[in-house]
């Protein structure tokens, strides 16, 4: 961490003043227009903030760094400079104009162009911490400061241990005081703004809800969980959740909380980021269970809210083993009917519009499709599917795949089903929501497959289709080793290396990928690579070898795929979109 300015910039910058003067300017300026001589800096630390007025993820850090600012610069040696990124010098201006800190001015591109290059900013915001000689403290001062705000100061590596320490300690010390208090609070809040103390709480099971109410999902789940809360207070348990708002408005804030039955720490409250460090928060809503000595009992129940409701009460390890049996009992029962029957709702339509009834299915293979026309992934997804369906169609009758939508309006459901052979459920079906919790189903596409007697086989259809096509049906383990086998022993007809013309650098090696984009025609290829790993370069065993020698014309041939990457300019990470 410890690199020097000079280091950083292969030798170009030997000091502060080189890294942020000109030959003609040896000064920064303020938004008032005040110059401030670079060697001002002396004995201070230094945050080089790369920035720009057009950068949404800025505006939204930009607030929070002025409040360390103001916190840190009147008590200890702290200044930042502002790198703009802007286009004009206007919109320089008018961004600078809501900062209290020094900037390089607009005019010298020279230097802020530099400065990129030194720090290898490739992403803004960005902020690096460095020394008054110039010397690097911190190359990730946006994360520091939005994790540790003003107590990370002075940002060194050294600081960043003993607070990863401190928040080990506290972790293995852990109480309910030292989860909600704070030197300045010792109250939580009620919906009528009344404050109550956090010692009324002890002795209880807490409910940290982690939340943020415009988030769908969150949404969705407090009003899961509303319905708990009340059936616990009827039932006299010692339950109390007090919900940790990670909104960033506060009138969003106020509306979501006046209509919840339960308490809460203030608006904004300091202690909220760093509560989501200590139970390493990494999904949203997200329910933390302290056990009435305010030890953990569980880092996140919100799953099993969805899915069981109060029987997961008091969410104790004896309680989900519990309903892990309970859960395995029911699998073990499931059939067809059980997941698709659902009180008057007995069928699933046809593609005439006709009510298939559920008993017209049982004893087939069955694939459950959770797809939706607004999701790229899907849309890649179901041509291959649909050849897929046909294929296997022709070898057994006994098959059939049904669309569950996750479509937003039932015109988009409509024209999305109007591409597929198979069966759907309505548009709006309940039925769908308990199939979702039953497959736990976290993105979309995925296919479900299962078997004659309705248990469930895999839930990972989705990649063996991808990676075999028809020839997984029916999808079994027995199948994927059958599968496994075959191209184990086709691969020991082919060389283990070979040198070829398009990668003469290096040899390459048959390796297993699961999927890749073939260098020489440009398809998708899964399976068995000729793979160059230094240089991310493979090659089809078609493409690699002399088709004489490479027997992947016959009949064992391996299925390589039949196209390359979808044009649509995906909206879902990756090759799936999943819920935020």
């Amino acid at each position: 961490m410890a690199e020097t300015a000079k280091e950083v910039n292969g030798g170009d910058a030997r000091d502060l003043h080189s890294l942020l003067s000109s030959p003609s300017r040896d000064f920064l300026i303020r938004n008032n227009g005040e110059q401030v001589k670079i060697d001002s800096l002396k004995g201070k630390k230094i945050g080089l903030y790369f920035s720009a007025t057009w950068c949404g993820p800025c505006q939204r850090f930009t607030p929070q760094l002025v409040e360390i600012y103001n916190e840190l610069s009147s008590k200890v040696g702290f200044e930042v400079v502002f790198v703009s990124g802007d286009e004009d010098e206007e919109s320089f201006k008018d961004y600078f104009s809501k900062m209290p800190w020094l900037a390089v001015p607009f005019t010298d591109s020279e230097t802020r162009d530099r400065l990129d290059e030194v720090f290898k900013v490739r992403g803004i915001p960005n902020l690096v911490m460095i020394d008054d000689e110039g010397n690097l403290v911190n190359e990730n001062g946006v994360g520091v400061v939005r994790s540790y705000g003003a107590d990370a100061y002075p940002f060194t590596p050294e600081k960043m241990v003993e607070i990863k320490e401190e928040e080990e300690r506290a972790r293995r010390e852990q109480s309910l005081k030292s989860v909600l208090v704070t030197p300045s609070r010792d109250f939580v809040i009620s919906r009528d703004g009344s404050k109550v103390p956090v010692s009324e709480l002890e002795g209880k099971t807490i409910g940290l809800l982690f939340s943020v109410a415009s988030y769908r999902q969150c949404k969705e789940f407090t009003s899961k969980l509303e319905e708990v809360y009340k059936k616990l207070k009827e039932n006299k348990e010692d339950f109390e959740i007090v919900l940790i708002s990670l909104e960033d408005d506060e009138e969003s804030f106020k509306q979501d909380f006046e209509t919840n039955p339960w308490l809460a720490l203030p608006f904004n409250d300091k202690s909220s980021s760093k509560l989501t460090r200590h139970f390493m928060l990494s999904t949203l809503p997200t329910l933390v269970i302290l056990g009435p000595d305010g030890k953990t009992l569980h880092s996140n129940v919100a799953e099993a809210i969805d899915d069981y409701g109060v029987l997961a009460y008091p969410f104790t390890p004896e309680k989900f083993e519990e309903l892990k049996a309970i859960e395995k009992a029911k699998l073990d029962a499931q059939t067809l009917e059980s997941l698709l029957v659902s009180g008057d709702l007995n069928y699933v339509l046809g593609k005439d519009g006709s009510k298939v009834p559920v008993t017209e299915l049982v004893g087939k293979n069955i694939l459950l499709y959770f797809s939706a026309h607004w999701c790229p992934p899907c849309r890649a997804f179901t041509p291959k599917l649909v050849e897929v369906y046909k294929q296997i169609k022709e070898k057994d009758e006994a098959f059939e795949l049904i669309f569950i939508s996750s479509d937003r309006d039932q015109e988009s459901f409509d024209e999305y089903y109007s591409q597929m052979p198979w069966l759907a459920l309505p548009f709006g079906d309940p039925r769908k929501t308990s199939l979702a919790r039953t497959f736990k189903v976290g993105g979309i596409p995925m296919l479900a497959a299962l078997g004659p007697t309705g248990k469930t086989v895999t839930k990972e259809a989705r990649d063996l289709v991808g990676a075999h096509g028809a020839d997984a049906y029916p999808f079994t383990e027995e199948r994927v080793k059958e599968i496994e086998a075959k191209y184990n022993e086709m691969a020991k007809e082919w060389p283990e290396k070979v040198k070829h013309a398009l990668h003469e650098e290096h040899e390459l090696e048959l390796t297993r990928v699961s999927v890749y984009i073939c260098d020489k025609c440009d398809e998708e290829g899964q399976i068995w690579s000729y793979h160059c790993d230094e240089c991310d370069f493979d090659l089809h065993a078609k493409c690699a070898l002399k088709e004489e020698d490479a027997n992947v014309n016959g009949d064992d041939a391996v299925k390589e795929g039949d196209g390359g990457e979808s044009k649509d300019g995906w909206v879902c990470d990756g090759n799936v979109c999943t819920k935020a």
